[in-house]
C-alpha cells in the first residue's frame, strides 16, 4: 500500500464540484463498483470524471505506437489528440512520491464535469465510501476515519456501524447514494 502523507485536509482539498472517494483494501472491488456505478450515474443526468490511485508502474501506451516511442524518445510531455479523445502523458521519474490528489484534480477540466470520483488516496482525508468484504480479513477504516460517510459491504460488519450501510454487490443502491449526496452537496 502506497502511503501518501500530503498535508490537504478537506478544507484545502479544493474542486469546482463535489469529490467523492471509494477506498478499501486491494482485491475488494473498488474497480468492479465503479465500473458499474458510473452508468448509473450518467443515466441519471450525472458526468462522472474519474481518478484512479495506481500503486504499481503502469503504462496507457504500448510499444511500436507513436506516441509510445516519441514518449520513450525522451519526450517529458505527450499530448495524443483525436476527435474522440486526448490524452496527455507526462514522465515524472524525479518523483519520490505518490501525486497529491489536489495537484491531480487541478488537472481536470472540471466544467465538463458533475461530480468527480476517486479511487484511492486512502490516506487524504476528503469524503468517502468505505468497501468492505469480511471474508478477506482485513480490518475496518471508519473507526478510525472520521472522513468516511458511508460503508458498502457484502456481509454484516460485526461491530455497530453508525454509517449508512450500502450492499456493495448492489450497485444501484449505491448510486443512489451519490445522487442523494450530490445533490447535497450542490
Amino acid at each position: 500500500m502506497a502511503n501518501n502523507t500530503s498535508a490537504t485536509s478537506p478544507e484545502t482539498l479544493t474542486c469546482a464540484c463535489p469529490v467523492l472517494g471509494f477506498i478499501a483494501f486491494s482485491g475488494t472491488g473498488k474497480t468492479t463498483l465503479l465500473t458499474r456505478l458510473i452508468p448509473l450515474l450518467k443515466s441519471r443526468d450525472l458526468k462522472p470524471g474519474l481518478i484512479k490511485h495506481a500503486h504499481h508502474r503502469f503504462d496507457i501506451d504500448i510499444p511500436g505506437k507513436d506516441s509510445y516511442e516519441l514518449r520513450k524518445a525522451g519526450a517529458e510531455q505527450v499530448l495524443v489528440a483525436s476527435r474522440h479523445r486526448w490524452a496527455l502523458m507526462t514522465e515524472t521519474p524525479d518523483n519520490t512520491e505518490d501525486p497529491h490528489l489536489q495537484s491531480l484534480l487541478d488537472k481536470l477540466d472540471t466544467s465538463l464535469l458533475d461530480i468527480v470520483l476517486v479511487e484511492g488516496f486512502k490516506h487524504v482525508p476528503f469524503p468517502r465510501i468505505e468497501l468492505h468484504r469480511p471474508t478477506l480479513g482485513h480490518p475496518l477504516l471508519f473507526p478510525d476515519d472520521p472522513t468516511i460517510i458511508a460503508v458498502a459491504s457484502d456481509a454484516p460488519l460485526g461491530i455497530d456501524c453508525p454509517l449508512p450501510l450500502l450492499e456493495i454487490n448492489a450497485p444501484g443502491q449505491v448510486a443512489d447514494f451519490v445522487d442523494a449526496w450530490y445533490r447535497q452537496q450542490r
